[in-house]
């Protein structure tokens, strides 16, 4: 009965051992941003993002430029998301408080591309030409 045990619990490491190799790979030299989640609090938009590096180096500081659209394609504001420190091939989570927006409200963010972006070692551009942008909500990401 053991050896059932034992096989059965060494089952998920054989799968996921194939599947993290394959994200690594999917987001060699680019950075990826998904934007895992959005809720409407009391009176703003709280989202949640999930970042990766996954450029050879870490980056010390990254601040997107965004522009949030609303339902109807028009523009609602420009404002800044500062992702803070982004260890190489990590994720990690990062909210944002939008005030004085419904999440339902929200039809797409536009990164318009990266207010400040430093690393030891950085290519110029690093943060903007490898950006990958994916969402698991209703509000589009564009880049």
């Amino acid at each position: 009965m053991s050896r059932f045990r034992t096989a059965i619990l060494s089952l998920p490491l054989v799968i996921a051992a194939p599947l993290v190799a394959a994200q690594e790979t999917d987001i060699k030299d680019q950075i990826s941003v998904e934007l895992n989640a959005a809720e409407t609090t009391e009176d703003a938009c709280k989202l949640t993002f999930m970042i990766t590096n996954g450029l050879e180096t870490p980056v010390d500081k990254i601040i997107y430029e965004a522009v949030l659209f609303d339902t109807e394609g028009q523009v609602d504001r420009l404002t800044l998301f500062d992702f803070g420190t982004l260890p190489a091939a990590r994720p990690r989570v990062r909210q944002f408080v939008v005030p004085d927006l419904a999440c339902e409200a929200l039809g797409r963010v536009l990164f318009n591309g990266a207010e400040t972006c430093t690393g030891a070692g950085l290519a110029e551009g690093a943060c903007e030409d490898g950006l990958l942008l994916s969402s698991r909500t209703a509000v589009e990401l564009l880049g």
